[in-house]
């Protein structure tokens, strides 16, 4: 969760540290600054706190009759952020989606890529519409993530969320900002919708794009690797049946990575002699 400093302008659709100013029946006032006033209402008050003062942690959003309010709820997505979201209900507005807060999240048909359908989740991104100056949400992620990855390095680790695939591989949110590729001859492990997941940048393209992986690069990962095959031989009794003719899938199960790692691995502790690779099974040299 993060907190705007309390000395700049709170901001709508993020979580604001704000002073208590008033009580009142139905809740307390908070100091808005240039925002003015801010009711918190009484149901969402935190056990301690509350008195002329105090300071709570808020977040920022507008009620159906577009007023200013706080609430200590956390929802599961902030403004400038992409989440999966279920829908709850749709009308003639638009979708209205789960995102843990009383008041529902909008995504008007018109930034909708298909007519959504209740009960299902989408992959949006959250925003402050300019004319109603409302939170809402949109699935037309490529009007607002940049393709273009002029600002990362390759073999950088970054935050992916899974929002849909092509033919060539999974298509990928980076760190709430940018879209890239994870190419699925690369991938050893079920990947689905919505996953949130760790990855690296891969290379990026000469036309700016981004492709992803979700391995560091081999020389980085090889000597930890080759530690943990020695740490699962020692742990079951100097013997593995998982080989280099093992499928892929069994293999990243076991250590997360792919065959050609792990195959490269088993190499390296052949030839220090600390393995012996026999028929079915690898044998530890004690």
């Amino acid at each position: 969760m993060t907190v705007s400093d309390s000395q700049t302008r709170p901001q709508l659709g993020a979580i604001s540290r704000l002073s208590v100013v008033k009580q009142v029946d139905f809740g307390v006032y908070l100091d808005g600054k240039s925002l003015g006033e801010i009711l918190l209402p009484k149901r969402y008050l935190p056990e301690t706190g509350g008195e002329p003062g105090d300071k709570i942690d808020v977040f920022l959003y507008k009620d159906s009759d577009d007023r200013l309010i706080a609430t200590t709820e956390t929802p599961r997505v902030m403004v400038d952020q992409c989440a999966c979201l279920k829908v709850i209900e749709v009308n003639h507005i638009g979708a209205f989606l789960d995102w843990g807060l009383s008041r529902d999240l909008l995504v008007p048909h018109s930034e909708q890529t298909g007519r959504m359908t209740p009960g299902k989740s989408y992959v949006v991104n959250v925003y402050i519409d300019e004319l109603t100056e409302r939170i809402t949400a949109t699935a037309k992620l490529d009007g607002w993530l940049s393709e273009e990855g002029v600002y990362f390095k390759p073999r950088q680790a970054v935050d992916l969320l899974i929002y849909g695939h092509t033919e060539l591989g999974y298509k990928a949110v980076i760190n709430h900002t940018h879209l890239g590729l994870i190419y699925k001859n690369e991938v050893f492990q079920p990947i689905t919708y919505g996953q949130r997941l760790q990855g690296y940048i891969k290379r990026i393209r000469d036309d700016k794009k981004i492709d992803l992986c979700l391995q560091q690069p081999a020389a980085e990962t090889q000597d930890k690797l080759m530690q943990s095959i020695i740490r699962y031989l020692q742990e079951n009794q100097g013997v593995s049946t998982l080989t280099d003719k093992s499928p892929p899938a069994d293999i990243y199960a076991q250590f997360h990575v792919s065959k050609k790692n792990y195959k490269r691995a088993l190499g390296r502790l052949y030839k220090q002699r600390e393995i012996r690779i026999e028929a079915g099974r690898i044998v530890l040299i004690r």
